[in-house]
């Protein structure tokens, strides 16, 4: 409860009576769901170039590599709970963020988020022993093809 209460003490000393989540995330450092949001519809795109630079752009404000490719695979879980209304309650999340992952979650396929998922954990496993981990990040982003990314139309 004292790191709590410590971290808000922090929060409101930087942000004043202006307390919005978009503040807090940021004076924490805190990577949130919409940089995952982000990163996702540049890989949903494929707009590799784009993908590489927001990555970079992450990894240059502080944020640790690991922990990202972590959070993409968990991100493509949350897209995944939300492709069917049924299991929407099982993502923890405020409405807002509900509404994102569930439009996200309509312009994915399964297959895609399956296959992402898998890649993102290869990535994590192999990002700890590595000496190259942005190279083994960097495939990882752009390794998905592009035959699996978006739904598929019903005929």
């Amino acid at each position: 409860m004292r790191d709590a209460l410590s971290i808000f003490d922090r929060v409101v000393s930087f942000c004043g009576n202006n307390l919005t989540r978009a503040a807090v995330t940021e004076n924490l450092n805190v990577l949130d769901f919409e940089y995952y949001i982000k990163v996702t519809d540049l890989i949903l795109e494929n707009k590799i170039p784009e993908l590489l630079l927001a990555y970079n752009n992450i990894l240059a404000k502080g944020f640790d590599g690991h922990h990202f490719v972590a959070g993409l695979a968990s991100h493509f879980r949350n897209l995944l709970v939300c492709k069917n209304p049924t299991t929407l309650v099982l993502l923890e999340a405020g409405e807002q963020a509900q509404n994102l992952y569930r439009e996200q979650a309509q312009k994915a396929s399964q297959e895609f988020l399956l296959q992402g998922i898998e890649i993102a954990n290869e990535c994590d496993l192999k990002y700890k022993v590595s000496q190259t981990s942005a190279c083994w990040l960097n495939f990882a982003l752009c390794s998905l093809p592009p035959s699996l990314l978006m739904e598929k139309k019903k005929s």
